[in-house]
């Protein structure tokens, strides 16, 4: 069995890794890594292998893979020229190290350059780098968490303002994005491959709201406004337009506006629509559906966010 290096492992999303991969392979094929001590001392604790390394400095991200075949990168939760250099800083670090392959959560049709949304130009680079320095690879090209989206719902005050207009989207739980990631992390026959991780179903906003409406018996409208009203409403919460703004503790929107509203033109403009059935090919179980998530909310909010910016 290779050696898996499991990264951020004290985040939302590191953590659900751990506990879905700790289900298929031994501890003692797991290297687990998170940027500071203090994220890593349960695990120390369960007697894991456990590493400091912190995406942002490239000194000392070599020792900590040193022993890995392949790699977990999660793509840090800040966007632009920071983003690109951690996640190079991580690669470079992880070939150095000796470690063979990458797996990397990506975003669905992160490379064509008609897709407007911001996010994905750090994961277009990310994916474009890896390939050009030879190292083999698993792309996982998420869907949008639905995790966000019922957050919103749930935060709307019984009105959500959107301007993704009848674009769709095969939202996906991140747990289920998780599960993806420990899978492919186990994949020794599986190389150079991309796959879109999507939600079982491909729906509207609208079609998404009717199903949150039905589990929770609320009565969420959906208001359909231009981008500017976007963003006027996410300055009035105290959203910052970029992941170089202050976040708010317990924001229900732990994302740069930005972010949020060019995503939401890659909707409305088709960009976002891929449907496939990669996650139940990889991982042999089917996604969780929206319904299922609206009648268990209290299990599927967003929190809050994770970010080491330094």
């Amino acid at each position: 069995m290779a050696k898996i290096i499991v990264t951020g492992v004290d985040g939302n999303f590191g953590g659900l890794v751990v506990d879905t991969i700790t289900k298929l392979v031994d501890k003692e094929s797991l290297i687990l890594t998170c940027p500071f001590e203090a994220g890593l001392e349960k695990f120390k604790k369960e007697g894991f292998d456990t590493r400091v390394a912190n995406f942002n400095h490239r000194e000392g991200l070599e020792k900590a893979f040193e022993g890995g075949d392949v790699i977990l990168v999660i793509s840090a939760p800040f966007v632009g020229e920071k983003r690109q250099t951690a996640h190079k800083n991580a690669v470079d670090a992880a070939k150095a190290a000796g470690v063979k392959k990458v797996v990397y959560t990506s975003l669905v049709n992160a490379t064509d350059p008609q897709n407007p949304s911001i996010e994905k130009i750090d994961h277009a680079f990310t994916e474009e780098y890896v390939q050009s320095i030879g190292m083999d690879y698993i792309f996982l090209r998420n869907s949008q968490y639905a995790e966000a989206m019922i957050t919103s719902y749930l935060t709307s005050n019984g009105a959500m303002a959107s301007c993704q207009g009848d674009g769709k989207m095969s939202y996906i739980s991140r747990k289920d994005c998780a599960i993806a990631a420990a899978y492919a992390l186990t994949k020794e026959e599986m190389h150079k491959r991309i796959l879109n991780i999507n939600g079982p179903e491909s729906l509207t906003l609208a079609e998404f709201i009717a199903i949150g409406n039905e589990k929770t018996g609320m009565n969420v409208v959906l208001n359909d406004v231009s981008e500017e009203d976007v963003y006027h409403f996410f300055d009035s919460i105290g959203v910052p337009r970029t992941t170089e703004g202050q976040f708010e503790k317990d924001s229900p929107a732990p994302y740069s506006s930005d972010g949020m509203v060019t995503f939401a033109r890659a909707i409305r403009l088709d960009k976002m629509s891929e449907f496939t059935n990669d996650f139940e090919l990889l991982t042999g179980t089917k996604p969780r559906t929206i319904a299922h998530m609206f009648a268990n909310y209290d299990e599927y909010q967003v929190g809050q966010r994770n970010s080491t910016d330094n």
